[in-house]
């Protein structure tokens, strides 16, 4: 079914942090109104990135995780500065965060984190034909690099280090193109 957009009446502002909060005064297609929130981030997105070291193998990070209060394993992640691409931004990260650059890289499709207030994307990028490279990052410590096999993706789920949902999905997304684009 599909649906006419609601009507915004008006949209009022005021900084979140990293965030602009906005609240959106809306009238549905039955005549309810109602004020909803969203939260746009203040950057240009961000990249997940499957850093692949070969073909069966992809390349973990585990770093602290404020939030949760542990170190936490999953995907080379970071912001998309001012003026990169997602594909100059993955391969910046890779090399901050892993140590490793890409001659190959895909960016495979974007995800929203939490669609129904965030405008938030981020974009899932495949890294391949990995080369040695540091860059220097922001991170205040090296982040261990973990090899893991693509194949034993339902073990790396049983583990309670590896929660991040961006880093689950972009695994899922990766492993499926590849077996599409087998041999490329």
């Amino acid at each position: 079914m599909s649906r006419r957009l609601p009507v915004i009446h008006g949209i009022t502002e005021h900084d979140a942090g990293p965030y602009r909060m906005e609240r959106l005064d809306l009238e549905f297609s039955n005549g309810e109104r109602r004020r909803y929130e969203r939260l746009h981030g203040r950057g240009h997105g961000a990249v997940a990135v499957v850093p692949m070291l070969d073909a069966q193998t992809v390349l973990l990070v585990r770093e602290y995780a404020a939030g949760v209060h542990r170190y936490e394993l999953g995907l080379v992640k970071g912001r998309i500065d001012a003026g990169e691409t997602p594909e100059q931004a993955a391969n910046r990260e890779l090399m901050e965060e892993a140590g490793y650059g890409a001659h190959r890289i895909d960016v495979l499709r974007s995800l929203s984190l939490a669609p129904t207030y965030m405008s938030h994307q981020t974009h899932i990028v495949l890294a391949r034909d990995l080369y040695p490279q540091r860059l220097p990052g922001d991170e205040p410590e090296e982040l261990e690099v973990v090899p893991w096999k693509l194949d034993e993706i339902g073990q790396l789920l049983g583990r309670e280090e590896f929660s991040e949902g961006r880093s689950i999905a972009a695994l899922f997304v990766a492993r499926e193109w590849l077996k599409q684009h087998a041999g490329e």
